[in-house]
Order: structure tokens, then C-alpha cells, then sequence
């Protein structure tokens, strides 16, 4: 079995169990649309074969395996129109549950690691970027990453200008169940993002901006294996970035979100298959 039907036969199972469709055709019938778990799955091709929404179809037509993996036929495709159209309705809260079940295929360890980095919205031309008003280049994307199975557990998108604390603590708080301990560099420094953090039961292991003697104690008791393995989740961004792209091909800010959230769930699902 290939690398990319493997993938499929996940991508599908995924699928069904993020949108609770199992026992729904994939092609439309009666007049009726496409199943989301088919449509969730397509997307999820479209990411892994680093195409356009065009180019992937063109591709997945001469794949009827793999399209028999989704339950469909070359002649059931949609037009691009049709994928596009439903990536704004199905909701950022689906894409966060198939993001969290592509975590659950590896197995956690409870230590994590967070860090940002930034993707590219990819150039649009002048008269683009005058009608809507399209000035910022980079998004700001904020990942947890377990240490061990290295796999994304979480991520945060924005275009703004926030505090990488604020954005830490949104994201520590919605996974502090499943955390035993959190590593973060100096960017993170907040006393209060780490007094919340040990009220949930989770070990902050964030280094101190040394201004002070008192400074320089506190990085001294962090454990420097489980701090060390920080930079893994930069390494995980750098997988991310060379195998699926270091930018978005969305224009509008919630697609580039889904689409950020998308590239993590086809970077798990991939190295859960390999």
C-alpha cells in the first residue's frame, strides 16, 4: 500500500469521526451535496499534494484509488468552486476536532513545548491589496508540540500584535488536562502564566529574563533535559514549512486560519503513517 493511500485510509477514518458521518454516501445524491467527512478528506489531499484547489483535482482524477479510499469516482469530483465554498461553512471548531483526534493517533507523553513562528500570506497583486485593504504579510502562528511524538497538539493564528504570554496562556489553558509540563523560551516570561500554570497541575519550564541575582537562581533549578527538548517544536514548524509550504495560498484571515490548522493535522496524520 502506497504512502499516500495510507494517508487516505486515515484521512477518511478521521474524517467521519470529526463531522459524525459514517454512514452517509460521499457523492451527492437526489440532488443532495457532498458529505462533509468527503469534503474534510479532499481538503486534507489538497494540503498533503501541496497543489491548488484546481491543480489537486486534476491530480485526484487520475487517482480512482485513491478517490475509492474517500467513496467516490473520477466523475463525482466537485468543481473547485465547491471546495472553496465549503471551507467557509464547515466551521473552525471542526477542524480543531480533527486536529485533536490527528494528535490522538500518537501516543502523549504529557510534555510539551510552544514557540511561534510565522507564515507567509502569500504576494496578491496592487489592486488586490487596495480593494481589501490587505496590508499584513505574515501570520502569527503559535503551536504546543509534544516532546516525545513530536505531534502538534494545539495551535493559535493571528494577524495582530499580541503578547506571545497572552497567546500562551490561551493555549496552556485549553490543554492543561493533558499536560504534565510545559517548555517555552524567554519570550514567555510572565509570572502569572506560570502561577496559572502550576494552579492546573502543569510544570512551567520557562527561563527567566535575568535582570536580577534571584533570576539567575531560577533558571538554575529548571531541568535542562525536559527544557532542552524545546526546540523541538521549532524543528517540528521547519518540517512543516519544507514539506507542506512556509505559506498560505488563502486571502481571507478565518481561511488562512483553517488552512494553518490543516497543514498541522496533515503534518500528524502523515508521520503517524510513515
Amino acid at each position: 500500500m502506497s504512502k499516500i493511500s495510507r494517508f487516505t485510509g486515515k484521512v477518511v477514518t478521521l474524517a467521519k469521526n470529526a463531522v459524525g458521518g459514517r454512514g452517509e454516501s460521499a457523492a451527492p445524491q437526489g440532488g443532495g451535496g457532498f458529505a462533509d467527512y468527503a469534503v474534510v478528506s479532499l481538503h486534507c489531499l489538497r494540503i498533503y499534494l501541496e497543489k491548488s484547489y484546481r491543480e489537486a483535482l486534476d491530480l485526484l482524477s487520475e487517482m480512482p484509488q485513491i478517490l475509492a479510499e474517500i467513496g467516490l469516482e473520477k466523475a463525482d469530483l466537485p468543481d473547485h468552486s465547491t471546495l472553496v465554498k465549503a471551507f467557509d461553512r464547515i466551521k473552525m471548531e471542526v477542524w480543531r476536532v480533527l486536529l485533536r483526534l490527528s494528535a490522538q493517533l500518537h501516543e502523549p507523553s504529557g510534555h510539551a513545548a510552544m514557540d511561534a513562528t510565522f507564515f507567509d500570506r502569500e504576494s496578491a497583486s496592487k489592486h488586490y491589496c487596495r480593494r481589501t485593504n490587505y496590508r499584513v504579510q505574515t501570520l502569527k502562528t503559535t503551536a504546543i508540540v509534544d516532546t516525545a511524538s513530536q505531534a502538534v497538539l494545539d495551535v493559535h493564528c493571528t494577524t495582530k500584535k499580541r503578547h506571545d504570554t497572552q497567546i500562551g496562556w490561551q493555549l496552556a489553558r485549553r490543554n492543561a488536562g493533558k499536560l504534565h509540563s510545559l517548555a517555552a523560551d524567554k519570550g514567555y516570561d510572565w509570572y502569572r502564566l506560570r502561577d496559572k500554570l502550576r494552579e492546573e497541575d502543569v510544570r512551567p519550564l520557562i527561563k527567566h529574563r535575568e535582570f536580577r541575582p534571584i533570576d539567575h537562581a531560577h533558571n538554575a533549578r529548571i531541568d535542562e533535559t525536559l527544557y532542552g527538548q524545546r526546540a523541538l517544536s521549532e524543528a517540528v514548524f521547519s518540517v512543516i514549512k519544507r514539506t507542506l509550504g512556509d505559506a498560505v495560498r488563502a486571502r481571507s484571515w478565518y481561511r488562512e486560519f483553517r488552512e494553518i490548522v490543516l497543514m498541522c493535522v496533515v503534518y500528524n496524520i502523515k508521520r503517524a503513517v510513515n
